[in-house]
């Protein structure tokens, strides 16, 4: 496949041997800064790449096989991680002992695709690179090369923009991670463990969102765990522990004589588990977080519930196998306020609603259907 320009493609850096990307974020921030990471790596074949990010990326990235070589875990620090509600502020001293470590490693080139460069602008200069790229509001420090920070553009598009100022272009599009032998065991452990039944199709339902607008209500989600139910399919519920709740409450919606073919497995499985269960299901049904990001990473058909702003920003690039639905809400239906004016200086309302209520369950079912039909998976995982 000939290399894609997203924007301006400039001349390569010379002598680049140890390049930093600095992409903060939950798991689905990672899988959007992937396919700039992999171009990077194909323009700088010789050059070791470090990711700087959180704990997530580094425990889903460990052992396996991608252009990330390592990844270092960025400190508490404003507008790049953010701390904890027990830290009352940044610790100034861990931030500097983070960079004169960093520092010491004399990076060729610095990557920022975390946001606008407020602040992260900032923290990668101290990292002193030889070479720095990324994007910037107008009020954000200034970079070697830039690309303007417009808060509507996809992500993934963004972050190839980023490195092609450093003359990557790009093969792939869409994110991918490598399944591996300790992800479908730690996923069959679990499912023999509850009894799920390998011959039926598997229809995974993620329920959570780090926002709690980005819900889909979850009276939709039982509606479509009982019609897959009825339909012969194994419907498995999962989230980490704080979506226990969530998934059992989705379970405990479904009639007693669909309830034997609902598992929760929210909070039964770790980062691997979760990557080899949604490499073996069928299909997945999810909010815009980080699981759908995984399932579509690793090849599993999806169907996304997005609001409109979300989708623009981070929803899948096809639609043979990951189908969107799209709540197309543009005020607070309490207070009136715009809620497309989003990013670091909008207004945020107090009042939590699902953007995408209005999104129907038999709209989003009948996408199951159609996506199990076309790819079908083999039975007896």
């Amino acid at each position: 496949m000939p290399p894609i320009a997203v924007g301006p493609v400039c001349g390569p850096f010379a002598d680049v041997e140890r390049i930093a990307v600095l992409r903060g974020g939950g798991m689905g921030d990672l899988f959007f800064a992937l396919p700039a990471i992999t171009a990077l790596s194909r323009t700088y074949p010789r050059a070791h790449i470090t990711l700087l990010g959180t704990p997530i990326h580094r425990e889903l990235l460990a052992g396996r096989p991608g252009p990330v070589h390592e990844v270092v875990v960025l400190p508490h620090a404003e507008g790049v991680r953010p701390r904890p509600a027990s830290q009352s502020a940044d610790d100034a001293a861990d931030i500097a002992r983070f960079q004169e470590r960093l520092r010491a490693r004399s990076f060729d080139l610095a990557v920022q695709v975390h946001g606008g460069g407020r602040n992260s602008n900032a923290f990668l200069l101290e990292l002193g690179a030889r070479h720095t790229i990324g994007t910037a509001t107008p009020d954000a420090p200034q970079l070697e090369r830039m690309v303007p920070y417009l808060y509507y553009q996809h992500e993934v598009l963004r972050a190839l923009e980023v490195v092609g100022t450093a003359g990557a272009a790009t093969a792939e599009l869409s994110p991918t991670l490598a399944v591996m032998d300790r992800d479908r065991d730690q996923a069959r452990a679990v499912a023999t463990d509850l009894g799920i039944d390998r011959q039926a199709p598997w229809l995974v339902l993620h329920a959570g969102s780090t926002d709690e607008r980005r819900k889909w209500p979850a009276a939709s989600f039982a509606e479509v765990a009982e019609r897959a139910a009825a339909d012969g399919y194994q419907v498995l519920l999962i989230g980490d522990a704080s979506e226990v709740p969530d998934a059992a409450a989705i379970a405990a919606r479904v009639s007693a004589g669909n309830a034997g073919r609902v598992h929760v497995l929210a909070g039964r499985l770790g980062l691997d588990g979760l990557v080899g269960l949604l490499a073996a299901s069928d299909v997945m049904v999810g909010n815009d977080s980080g699981p759908r990001h995984l399932a579509q990473a690793v090849g599993t058909p999806t169907v996304g519930i997005f609001w409109a702003g979300n989708l623009l920003m981070a929803g899948p690039l096809g639609r043979t196998r990951n189908r969107v639905h799209v709540g197309w809400v543009t005020r607070c239906p309490v207070c009136g306020i715009d809620v497309t004016q989003v990013g670091w200086s909008a207004r945020r309302c107090g009042h939590e609603f699902p953007l995408t209520a209005e999104v129907t369950a038999e709209a989003v079912y009948a996408d199951v259907l159609d996506l199990t039909a076309r790819n079908p998976r083999p039975r007896g995982r």
